[in-house]
C-alpha cells in the first residue's frame, strides 16, 4: 500500500474495546524481530488484557487508528518529571508512514498538558527501527550514571523476566514545544 492509497490515520485514547486490537498490534510488530535474531521477542506472549485494559482506563495508551483498524499505539506512564514510553508498536502494513513518530507526538502533548519536560524510553541499542529511529526523532542515549531509581528499577524488573540489557539503552528527548509538533 502506498501513502497515496492509504487510508488517513486519527490518533485518539484508547477505549476497553480497543484491548484485543491493541494486543493484536503487538503480535504482529513483534514478528519483525525475527529478522534481527530476537526469535524470543516475536515468540512472546502479547500483554495480558488485565493489564493493557488497566493501562487503557488510567488514559496511558494512545491508538493509531486506520480506515477504522488500529494500526499502532503507544503505551505510557507518569513518572516523577516525565513520562516513559512502555510500548511503541504499529504494523509492518503501516510501517514508514510516520505514525510511530506522530504516535510519540502524541504522548509530547500529553507532557505539555502535564507540565512535564522529557519523555524517555528503552529500547534495542541496534536493531534499526529501535535506538537509531529514536535518535533520528530527537532522543539521546542516557549513560547508565544518568539513571535514576524509576529507571533503574525499570531495568531491573526486565532483567527479572530474563531481557539481556546489555542489549538495550535507555533515552531520552525534551517534548517538542507546540509549534514543532
Amino acid at each position: 500500500m502506498n501513502a497515496m492509497e492509504a487510508p488517513a490515520v486519527h490518533y485518539r485514547l484508547a477505549v476497553p474495546d480497543d484491548v484485543p486490537s491493541i494486543r493484536v498490534v503487538e503480535y504482529e510488530a513483534a514478528q519483525r524481530f525475527v529478522s534481527v535474531g530476537l526469535t524470543g521477542i516475536a515468540a512472546a506472549r502479547p500483554m495480558d488484557a488485565p493489564f493493557v485494559l488497566k493501562k487503557v482506563r488510567a488514559k496511558e495508551v494512545v491508538i493509531a487508528e486506520c480506515g477504522g483498524e488500529c494500526a499502532g499505539f503507544v503505551m505510557f506512564a507518569m513518572l516523577p518529571a516525565r513520562i516513559y514510553v512502555e510500548a511503541l508498536d504499529v504494523v509492518p502494513q503501516h510501517a514508514g508512514r510516520r505514525i510511530g513518530a506522530a504516535l510519540l507526538d502524541q504522548v509530547d502533548e500529553r507532557a505539555r498538558e502535564a507540565g512535564i519536560a522529557q519523555v524517555e524510553l528503552s529500547t534495542f541499542r541496534h536493531v534499526p527501527w529501535n535506538a537509531p529511529y529514536y535518535q533520528r526523532l530527537g532522543f539521546s542515549v542516557l549513560a547508565d550514571d544518568e539513571l535514576d531509581a524509576a529507571l533503574l528499577r525499570i531495568r531491573k524488573l526486565r532483567i527479572a523476566r530474563g531481557v539481556d540489557e546489555t542489549k538495550r539503552v535507555f533515552m531520552r528527548r525534551a517534548v517538542k514545544p507546540v509549534e514543532q509538533a
